[in-house]
């Protein structure tokens, strides 16, 4: 892949430029890192000790929260580092790394929401036949899916950018590498790139934005014919999961269905994106899940599960 490259390492301008501003993110970033370290090790640690949680959907959770910490491994340790350095470069391997793994996480995780949707349409509106459909075959399957999804999609997006050509400028108006700031910089026409781009990177956000939705639609209107305690129930699972998603997609339709250009939101929105959002997955899961706060307490402060909680966690 010979290509004319001038540019061995890219400048990022990151979030600021002010020292004492530096210092302020540097604390608020290595915060928010650590609880989303923590967070999201917590989650995988109790679904993979706790008896209770065998079923499809914490078997997608705990991959959800493996993801989202890896996804912000990736992403956050460089920019805290950055932040307290003051020195904002990164190398054109680095910047590729970074890109690759941003998205083969970001897009296998697109895709797993959608297999932990179907998975609560399966319980909701097929609960009997529900252990049936979701065998251990299907719950590694949709994994797979899920992972080569993300990969495909991922290799797709750094072979564009990959054999882009970049002769001189190499200073990055943002705090990571991206696909925007990216084909900004290379020395050619990256019209015809931007489109494939957003086709690649927006139509994935977009087709299964909808495809959540309608899911959604489906699962709350078989609602009416449940009981009072299974509607509540479903309704808890349902909203921590619509919450997910709605705040992953919108920001993912915001960032890449549109044409290329760099808006000065774009940092803060990325910002949400990329470190918010892993931090807040494993809260929305945990807080609105009684059998996830459970097995918590019960792990971590060795409470005795009753009878009945047990017999709820099987139902």
């Amino acid at each position: 892949m010979g290509h004319s490259n001038n540019v061995t390492e890219f400048v990022l301008l990151g979030l600021t430029q002010d020292p004492e501003g530096q210092k302020v993110l540097f604390i608020i970033f290595l915060l928010i890192y650590i609880v989303t370290m923590v967070g999201n090790l917590i989650i995988v640690m109790t679904i993979i000790v706790s008896p209770f949680l065998y079923s499809p959907m914490y078997f997608f959770l705990a991959y959800l929260s493996l993801m989202d910490a890896i996804y912000s491994t990736a992403i956050s340790p460089k920019m805290i580092l950055n932040l307290l350095c003051g020195k904002m470069t990164i190398s054109f391997p680095a910047c590729m790394g970074q890109l690759f793994i941003e998205h083969l996480f970001g897009g296998a995780e697109v895709f797993l929401l959608v297999a932990m949707a179907y998975d609560r349409y399966v319980a909701i509106c097929k609960p009997l036949h529900y252990l049936t459909i979701m065998n251990r075959q299907v719950c590694i399957l949709l994994l797979v899916v899920a992972w080569v999804g993300g990969f495909l999609h991922s290799v797709v997006q750094l072979l564009f950018v990959y054999s882009l050509p970049f002769c001189g400028p190499n200073v990055m108006d943002h705090f990571i590498c991206d696909m925007y700031p990216l084909l900004e910089l290379a020395c050619t026409d990256t019209y015809f790139i931007g489109l494939t781009v957003v086709a690649n990177g927006g139509a994935i956000c977009m087709v299964i934005f909808i495809l959540l939705l309608i899911y959604c639609g489906v699962i709350l209107s078989s609602l009416k014919t449940l009981n009072q305690e299974r509607r509540h129930k479903a309704l808890s699972t349902c909203s921590s999961h619509i919450t997910v998603v709605v705040l992953f997609f919108v920001l993912c339709i915001f960032l890449y269905v549109r044409p290329v250009s760099n808006f000065a939101i774009d940092k803060s929105m990325t910002v949400v994106f990329t470190v918010i959002t892993p931090m807040l997955n494993p809260l929305v899961y945990t807080l609105r899940n009684s059998e996830m706060k459970n097995a918590m307490e019960k792990k971590i402060w060795g409470r005795k599960l009753t009878k009945s909680r047990i017999r709820m966690c099987v139902h």
